[in-house]
């Protein structure tokens, strides 16, 4: 087991978050009744890698064929004004009558969760939007619900919530 840094404690280690995953990717079919319907973003950056582990849960128990599509919010940020929604990529499909599943690593004023849904947007209308999060830390600032939620996690506003991408998954509450 790797060391912890001092003024950091692991949530979750990586076979917990792996499980958690995996809980995720089952609820997200049971809820749109199978994966033939859904389109995967994960909202860069953590959510993008955590999407890509549901994905594969999602083919493995439903032999999809699911791909993930990145998701940058940054210009569609309402902290950043100054930057102008960009032209929309091409996607191989529309989001239109589709639904869409946004991935992200931590749920917690709501305020990216809203860019994300400006920025999905610009891909068409889709039939739902969903959101799909490892860690729901509460103080919301907007009235933004996860409809999945690996865990939720009481925190003081001040503290952050870190979720290591790189390698192996595992959480961490930072002081």
């Amino acid at each position: 087991m790797s060391r912890v840094p001092m003024g950091r404690t692991r949530i979750m280690s990586p076979e917990r978050v792996q499980r958690t995953l995996r809980r995720l990717a089952y609820e997200t079919i049971e809820h749109n009744r199978g994966a033939g319907s859904l389109e995967l973003f994960g909202i860069q950056q953590s959510g993008v890698p955590l999407a890509h582990a549901v994905a594969e849960e999602i083919n493995a128990a439903e032999g999809t064929d699911l791909q993930v599509h990145d998701l940058d919010v940054t210009p569609f940020r309402d902290d950043r004004p100054d930057l102008e929604p960009p032209t929309p990529p091409p996607h191989e499909r529309t989001v239109t009558d589709r639904d869409v599943i946004l991935v992200d690593d931590v749920v917690f004023t709501g305020r990216t969760a809203r860019a994300a849904l400006d920025a999905v947007l610009q891909y068409g209308r889709p039939q739902s939007i969903q959101l799909v999060v490892l860690i729901d830390r509460g103080h919301r600032e907007y009235p933004i619900q996860p409809d999945c939620t690996g865990r939720r996690l009481q925190t003081k506003h001040e503290e952050e919530v870190v979720v290591e991408t790189d390698g192996e998954f595992a959480v961490y509450v930072d002081d």
